[in-house]
């Protein structure tokens, strides 16, 4: 298998026991903390400009759905074979695509796109599980949720990671960054 030419960058949050949700998808508790310093965003920013778009699952774009939409014109992409259709104010940025994660990426890899910021557990665990992911920043928010919606499933197969970068913050946030070993 050939990967087509897009980088696909994973950017996510989760408590210390590896949840990125309560078992109802809840997650308030990401907003249970002291904030970053004033301007500081963990870095989603520097991110979110260089993606030429954004990849959801269903579950993370209706979480999303349910705050003040922060991607402006951003094209984002929600696979999904469940949803049928966006609010009619999004209709011109989000997308519903129900392909495999390989045949997407060599589709948006022949519209021109070059990198994508995926988003959504099962998503993720998808493109990991197909050796489809680049990198992956993980931000370990100080908590035990005991349950929840695990962002790493069950795979076939270790996935060997290099680490990049580590950071933390005053709050107890503790980011890193992986480069995915191909």
């Amino acid at each position: 298998m050939n990967k087509p030419a897009v980088n696909v960058s994973v950017f996510i949050a989760t408590s210390l026991d590896g949840y990125i949700a309560r078992p109802d998808g809840d997650v308030s508790w990401l907003d249970e903390y002291e904030p970053l310093g004033e301007g500081d965003d963990a870095g989603y920013s520097e991110l979110f400009n260089k993606v030429d778009a954004l990849v959801f699952g269903r579950g993370s774009f209706e979480k999303v759905l349910e705050f003040d939409w922060p991607y402006g014109g951003k094209p984002i992409t929600v696979l999904s074979s469940s949803l049928t259709e966006v609010p009619e104010r999004l209709k011109d940025s989000v997308r519903i695509d129900n392909s495999a994660p390989l045949k997407f990426l060599e589709k948006l890899e022949a519209e021109g796109c070059r990198h994508i910021y995926l988003d959504g557990g099962q998503v993720i665990q998808s493109f990991l599980r197909e050796g489809l992911v680049d990198d992956i920043t993980l931000t370990i928010i100080p908590l035990l949720l005991g349950q929840g919606i695990p962002l790493f499933g069950r795979l076939e197969k270790d996935i060997k990671l290099e680490l990049l970068e580590s950071r933390s913050w005053d709050n107890g946030f503790v980011q890193s960054k992986y480069k995915v070993v191909k």
